[in-house]
C-alpha cells in the first residue's frame, strides 16, 4: 500500500495544500516522503508535466523553502498551524518558449495564474500599455467572448486587471481603464480560454522579470549585485536595475557549481576561463540557489535531446485532444452562428409581420372610412336627386299658378295691381326654384363623381389587403429558402486566429501615446524610467540577453569581478 494512505496501525497527520485556484486536503502518513505528497497532488490535479513544479512551504525560522522530495516530509521542518502542514503548489521552473513546451491545459493554466498574480502584485515589472493588452486576455479567459448585449460599463471594475502601479500613474478613472481593456477584449471573439491564457503567457514571457529568480549578492570587491536564475543561464545584475542584466552565463558555458558556506563557486566549461564566484547573505539561500540551477539546467539540456517517449505520447494525445476540442468548438461556433443568424431573421420577420399587420389595420381603416363615404355619399345623392324633383314639381305648379292668375286678371280688373304683384313674387320664386333646382342636380352629379371615386378607392384598398396578404405568404417561402442557404454556408470553416505581430506592437505605441498625456511624472517608479531608456533605444529582452553574452566567458568573468 503506498505510504500516504492510512493504515490501521500507523499514523497520519493532515496536510493541506493549496493551488493559486483550488485548496486540497490530505492526511499523509507519518513517514511519506515529499515525493508521495507532491505525486499525489499531481495525480489529484491530473497533472503530468511535473517536472515544472515543486511544493513551497514556510520553514519553522519563516524561511521561504522547496520541499525535498527525497525526504520524508516530516524530517524538513515545516512550520505548521493547528497541526497542519501547509504548502503552496507552484510552478518552480519555466519553460524557454511557452508555446512549444507547455503540453498539457492544466499546466497552462497554472502557469497562467501564477504569471498573472506575479504580474498583479508587481513582482514583474510589466509596462502599462502591455498591461492593458494582458488584462483583455485575462478577461476573455475568464469571461469568455464580448458581447454588446450583455456587457455593461463597470462590470469589470470588481475584477483584478491592472498593477496598482499603473492606475497610481495615470490620472484616468477604472471607467477609463475599463474602456481600453474592452476595446481589445472585443478583438479576441472566438478564443477559448486556454487559448486566451496561452497569448497571455506568450506576451508575459517577453517581459524582462519573467522566469527570474533574483537573489543579493556580493562580488569579490562587495559590490551589491543580483543575481537571476532563468531557464538560460545565470544573469547578472546591477543593484538598481534588475531589468536589464549586465552580464549573463548560459548553463551550457557552465560546467559545475557549488558552495562553500556563504560562497558559491560557478565552474565554466572554458578551462582557461576563472571561477566565477560571489557571495550570498545566507547559506541557506546558497543552498535554494543551487537547487533551482541544479533543476534549471537540467532542463536546459534535456530540451535539446529528442523527446522522451512519454513526452511524445502526451503531445501526440494533447494534439488530438486539441483537434477535437477545435473541431467541437467549430461546431458550437456553427451552431452559434446558426441560432443568431435565425434568431435575427425571427426578429425581423416578427418585425415585419408587425408592420405588416399595422398597414393592414390601416388598410382595413381606409376601407371602413370608404365605404362609410360611399354609404353617406349614396345617401346624399338620394336627398338631392329628391329634393330636385320637388322643386321641379313646385316650379311647375307655380307656372301653372301664374297662368291662372293672368286669366283671372283678366277678369278683375280691381285685382289687376294685385295679382302683378303676386305675379312678380311668384316669378321671383320660380327663378329661386329653378336656379335651386339647377344647383341640386349639379350637386346630385357632383355627390356620384364622389361616390364612384369612393368605390375605386374601396376597390384599390381592397386589392392592396389581398396584395399584403400575398406579399407575407411569399416571405414565408423566402425565408425558408434563406434559412436552407444559410444553412449551407455556415459550414464554412471558423476563420483560425492568426498573430499579428505588427498589428500588436502599433496597438501598443497607439495606447503608449494615447495615455502619455496623462501620466503623473512624479509617480513613476525606477523601473518605469528604465523602461522608456529601453524603448527610446529600441531594445528589449531578448536584445539585451544577446548584448550581455557578448565576449568570452573570461571576459565577462572578469567584468562581473570589477
Amino acid at each position: 500500500m503506498p505510504p500516504f494512505r492510512r493504515k490501521k496501525s500507523g499514523k497520519s497527520f493532515p496536510v493541506k495544500v493549496c493551488t493559486l485556484d483550488a485548496e486540497l486536503e490530505f492526511n499523509l502518513e507519518w513517514r511519506a516522503t515529499g515525493r508521495d505528497l507532491f505525486e499525489l497532488v499531481c495525480r489529484t490535479i491530473g497533472l503530468r508535466e511535473t517536472w515544472y513544479f515543486g511544493l513551497q512551504y514556510e520553514d519553522s525560522k519563516g524561511f521561504i523553502s522547496w520541499l525535498k522530495l527525497d525526504k520524508k516530509v516530516q524530517d524538513q521542518s515545516i512550520q505548521k498551524n493547528h497541526q497542519t502542514a501547509s504548502f503552496m503548489f507552484l510552478a518552480k521552473f519555466y519553460p524557454e518558449e511557452v508555446a512549444e513546451e507547455l503540453v498539457q491545459e492544466v499546466t497552462q493554466h497554472l502557469f497562467f495564474l501564477q504569471v498573472k498574480q506575479a504580474i498583479l502584485s508587481m513582482d514583474v515589472y510589466c509596462p502599462p500599455e502591455a498591461s492593458v493588452l494582458l488584462a483583455s486576455y485575462a478577461v476573455q479567459a475568464k469571461f469568455g467572448d464580448f458581447d454588446e448585449d450583455t456587457y455593461k460599463p463597470g462590470m469589470l471594475a470588481s475584477e483584478d486587471l491592472l498593477p496598482q502601479r499603473v492606475i497610481d500613474q495615470y490620472q484616468m478613472t477604472l471607467e477609463m481603464w475599463e474602456e481600453r481593456i474592452r476595446v481589445w477584449y472585443a478583438d479576441h471573439r472566438g478564443m477559448s480560454r486556454d487559448e486566451a491564457e496561452m497569448e497571455y503567457l506568450k506576451i508575459a514571457q517577453d517581459l524582462d522579470m519573467y522566469g527570474v529568480n533574483y537573489f543579493p549578492i556580493l562580488n569579490k570587491k562587495e559590490t551589491d549585485l543580483w543575481l537571476g536564475v532563468t531557464a538560460l543561464g545565470l544573469n547578472i545584475y546591477e543593484k538598481e536595475n534588475k531589468l536589464q542584466p549586465k552580464t549573463t552565463f548560459t548553463w551550457s558555458e557552465i560546467r559545475h557549481i557549488s558552495f562553500d558556506d556563504k560562497k558559491f563557486i560557478i565552474k565554466p566549461v572554458d578551462k582557461i576561463a576563472p571561477n566565477f564566484v560571489f557571495f550570498s547573505q545566507k547559506v541557506r539561500m546558497n543552498k535554494l540557489i543551487l537547487d533551482l540551477c541544479m533543476g534549471n539546467h537540467d532542463l536546459f539540456m534535456r530540451r535539446r535531446k529528442p523527446d522522451s517517449m512519454e513526452l511524445q505520447q502526451m503531445k501526440a494525445a494533447a494534439k488530438e485532444e486539441k483537434q477535437r476540442r477545435q473541431v467541437q468548438r467549430n461546431r458550437l461556433a456553427r451552431e452559434k452562428q446558426l441560432r443568431e443568424e435565425a434568431e435575427r431573421e425571427r426578429a425581423n420577420m416578427e418585425q415585419r409581420l408587425l408592420q405588416y399587420q399595422e398597414e393592414i389595420r390601416l388598410a382595413n381603416e381606409a376601407l371602413r372610412r370608404s365605404e362609410e363615404s360611399a354609404d353617406l355619399l349614396a345617401e346624399k345623392s338620394r336627398v338631392a336627386e329628391e329634393e330636385a324633383r320637388l322643386l321641379s314639381q313646385k316650379a311647375s305648379e307655380a307656372e301653372q299658378e301664374i297662368t291662372r292668375l293672368r286669366l283671372t286678371a283678366m277678369r278683375k280688373d280691381e285685382e289687376k295691381v294685385s295679382l302683378e304683384r303676386k305675379t312678380r313674387e311668384a316669378e321671383m320664386l320660380t327663378a329661386r326654384l329653378v336656379e335651386e333646382s339647377e344647383k341640386r342636380a349639379a350637386e346630385a352629379n357632383k355627390l356620384k363623381d364622389e361616390l364612384l371615386k369612393a368605390r375605386a378607392a374601396e376597390k384599390q384598398a381592397k386589392e392592396k389587403l389581398l396584395d399584403f396578404l400575398s406579399r407575407i405568404t411569399s416571405y414565408d417561402f423566402i425565408a425558408n429558402a434563406d434559412a436552407d442557404q444559410l444553412s449551407l454556408e455556415i459550414e464554412k470553416e471558423r476563420i483560425e486566429y492568426i498573430e499579428k505581430s505588427k498589428h500588436l506592437q502599433n496597438q501598443l505605441r497607439e495606447l503608449r501615446t494615447e495615455i502619455a498625456v496623462l501620466k503623473v511624472g512624479e509617480k513613476q517608479t525606477e523601473y518605469d524610467q528604465l523602461h522608456e531608456e529601453q524603448v527610446k533605444l529600441g531594445e528589449n529582452k531578448y536584445s539585451t540577453l544577446k548584448k550581455s553574452k557578448s565576449g568570452s566567458t573570461k571576459s565577462r568573468v572578469a567584468f562581473f569581478e570589477e
